[in-house]
């Protein structure tokens, strides 16, 4: 199954469709500036579409757990602008110019405004958070947001370094991109008021989902195609960035393969991306990512048990399944 367009395919997610009409309304009331420039990049990046799984993940465990207050759909817009600010600055870091099939806003607007306009989000998020009014859901974001930036700078450290090993790599991977997966399940249980130890197993499925979610993100930069992708295929290779596909390569490879993606990796070459890609083919790398991903979207699965049923919990184990299964 592929994850693209989640909210809109005749699944359980489709059981969410109506909040996720009312976040969108969310998103665009709480867009709005007298800055005209960034009214033009913040809609320019919103309207650009995506998973929207963040958002996704506060709605779900809110309702699988019996909330329904109007504070959901705030907290969904919150995380999609935090997770936006962090494209925003993502992409000026790494100097793209392709996401989700269209130019960055870095190389439309410039680098400059999408710096600014990323901390306009993020101030616009906590903003949007202290009208909330719970001290605990200021704690999980202010935590989740300093872990990302934290996340931001380890993987800057270990960009072009072919030496990281694969624990390092899921680190990166738990502070940058499933810290906030983490957040966003967590809130849904603090707005329900559940006990702590349904917070935790919440935290939990957020965590490793995001975990398997990002696994799979850089596998498809060596198996898929950029039509699909929407961004070009050997990004993360251009950039240095030393995953798990590449990290199991040089493990498995011959002599000469090691040396052939620790070259690549420290000089961020893609003029040999096909001969890399056969290189992570041949070695298994691409079955091996996959595999760790399924066992992180097991434990996430898993974590779901402290949920009464409901289809809400089955959208949410159906994310398991689309997090890992699928093409884009």
């Amino acid at each position: 199954m592929s994850l693209a367009s989640p909210v809109s395919s005749a699944s359980a997610l489709a059981v969410i469709a109506p909040d996720m009409a009312e976040v969108d309304t969310v998103i665009r009331e709480r867009l709005a500036s007298e800055v005209v420039l960034i009214n033009q990049i913040s809609h320019y990046i919103v309207s650009a579409g995506g998973k929207r799984i963040r958002p996704m993940l506060v709605l779900l465990f809110s309702r699988a757990l019996g909330f329904e207050g109007r504070e959901r759909h705030e907290l969904a817009a919150v995380v999609e602008f935090i997770h936006t600010a962090t494209l925003l600055h993502d992409d000026v870091v790494d100097e793209s110019d392709l996401r989700r099939g269209r130019q960055t806003a870095n190389a439309l607007f410039g680098n400059a405004a999408s710096v600014l306009v990323g901390d306009f989000l993020y101030s616009r998020a906590f903003q949007m958070m202290v009208s909330v009014n719970r001290m605990r859901v200021l704690q999980v974001l202010a935590d989740a947001t300093n872990t990302i930036a934290e996340g931001e700078v380890l993987q800057l450290m270990n960009m072009h370094d072919p030496d990281i090993d694969i624990p390092a790599y899921l680190k990166v991977i738990r502070y940058k991109t499933a810290k906030l997966f983490e957040a966003s399940a967590q809130l849904g249980a603090v707005l329900a008021g559940a006990p702590s130890e349904v917070e935790e197993r919440c935290a939990e499925y957020g965590r490793s989902l995001g975990t398997a979610f990002q696994l799979i993100d850089d596998l498809l930069d060596y198996e898929g195609n950029t039509a699909e992708l929407g961004k070009n295929v050997g990004d993360d290779l251009r950039e240095g960035k030393p995953t798990m596909p590449l990290l199991v390569a040089m493990q498995r490879g011959s002599d000469d393969e090691r040396r052939f993606v620790r070259e690549a990796i420290e000089q961020g070459s893609v003029e040999r991306l096909p001969q890399i890609i056969e290189i992570v083919r041949k070695t298994g790398a691409l079955e091996a990512t996959r595999e760790a991903a399924r066992v992180e979207a097991d434990r996430a699965r898993r974590a779901l048990e402290v949920l009464p049923l409901s289809p809400y919990r089955e959208a949410l184990l159906e994310l398991c399944v689309r997090s890992v299964d699928r093409s884009s």
